[in-house]
């Protein structure tokens, strides 16, 4: 049944790593740079509105369901271990759900609930700020090199 299904996931799973790579290289390559020329409580205070508004069903889908679809990946990757390019694919699905999901839960996520509970006009706001503009871009670069690396694993097993 896998095997079926298999053409269809790897493609769902090419698309979402390119568009959850896409809208994490633009948060590294200018959304964060020009939050940063911001006055501290202005940059938080955009941050924690995109934050929110970021939980959306299409991109909760985009980040979450590939992780999802990447999981079935990797069983039919192990299962059809002789099959050509199931090194890639084990690859895509694993380097995508420890870059991606995993990552974000773990280091994103966790920076975004701090930003969130400081109060952004006070002193401990802008020290916070600075952290997390470090921290948060540092783990965001990761997410996208992953997403992107994940992409290339995809489109090289399709060889």
């Amino acid at each position: 049944m896998i095997a079926k299904l298999l053409p269809t996931l790897i493609f769902a799973a090419a698309i979402g790593s390119g568009v959850v790579g896409g809208v994490f290289f633009a948060f590294s390559n200018f959304i964060m740079p020009a939050l940063a020329r911001l006055p501290a409580a202005g940059g938080i205070a955009a941050m924690n509105s995109i934050n929110i508004t970021v939980i959306t069903p299409l991109f909760m889908t985009a980040l979450f369901g590939t992780g999802l679809v990447c999981i079935i990946i990797a069983v039919g990757a192990v299962m059809g271990w002789s099959q050509p390019g199931s090194l890639w694919l084990l690859a895509g699905a694993l380097i995508y759900l420890v870059g991606n999901p995993i990552v974000t839960m773990v280091f994103n996520v966790p920076l975004n609930n701090a930003l969130a509970a400081v109060d952004p006009a006070s002193a401990n706001g802008a020290t916070v700020w600075t952290t997390y503009l470090r921290d948060w871009v540092m783990w965001n670069h990761v997410r996208t090199i992953t997403a992107i690396a994940a992409l290339a694993c995809f489109i090289f097993a399709w060889r």
